[in-house]
């Protein structure tokens, strides 16, 4: 008989999986949010990590741009590797327990610029520096909610990146962002086999949903992508 826990985390990687199939991104922020009801955080990134990773890397290579993208986003990068890096011990440290809360009102923020579809925009020229400082503010939050998106998300749509530029770039930052997540987790004993071992189960989910739903979403207008993201 499958444990109940393992039925509930195959339904999120489902829909999570979907999600980001949909609009390039979305796995790690849907998952969190809705394993975070049921366990502590740190406990929900751990299971995340794999999915996500698996997910990623499949997302980097499929399309053409993928030196482009490292030219315009090694700054956000770097910096969010640097800001993961500075908040290492956010899961473990005395403020861990405040960590549900931040994921909450972080998912009400994502969803608020969503809906009101904010307008950002960043010049070639400015790309660099803005990209190493949104990259460590990224990296920080990343440390102590396993939540990518922001402020990430809104600076990749305000330099102006096309529909199928902007999701494979997605999957070139959200793999560097999971990898430097996945040494804070290791660093701090949070990744260890118990808490890892949902995530493989969790993946076969995942990527087929995520795959389906990539190739219905391909016919997505523009500027509905954008909303929608």
């Amino acid at each position: 008989m499958i444990a109940p826990l393992l039925i509930v985390i195959a339904a999120v990687f489902l829909l999570a999986g979907f999600v980001k199939g949909v609009v390039g991104l979305g796995l790690p922020t849907v998952s969190m949010g809705l394993l975070a009801v049921s366990m502590a955080p740190s406990r929900a990134i751990a299971i995340v990590i794999v999915p996500a990773i698996i997910t990623n890397i499949w997302q980097t290579f499929v399309g053409p741009y993928l030196r482009d993208i490292l030219r315009r986003l090694w700054p956000l990068m770097i910096g969010t590797v640097v800001g993961c890096w500075l908040n290492a011990g956010a899961l473990t440290g005395p403020h861990a327990r405040y960590g549900t809360i931040v994921l909450g009102v972080l998912l009400v923020i994502y969803a608020v610029i969503g809906l009101n579809k904010f307008q950002f925009r960043v010049s070639r020229g400015n790309e660099k520096w803005v990209g190493g400082v949104v990259g460590v503010v990224t990296g920080v939050i990343s440390a102590s909610t396993g939540v990518q998106v922001i402020p990430s998300m809104p600076f990749m749509q305000a330099i102006g990146m096309e529909k199928d530029e902007l999701i494979q770039a997605l999957g070139v930052f959200f793999t560097t962002a999971t990898m430097a997540l996945a040494f804070n987790l290791t660093a701090v004993g949070l990744l260890t086999p118990a808490n890892v071992v949902p995530g493989p189960w969790a993946s076969p989910w995942a990527l087929p949903a995520c795959s389906s739903a990539s190739r219905s979403a391909r016919g997505c207008r523009p500027k509905r992508f954008a909303a929608g993201s």
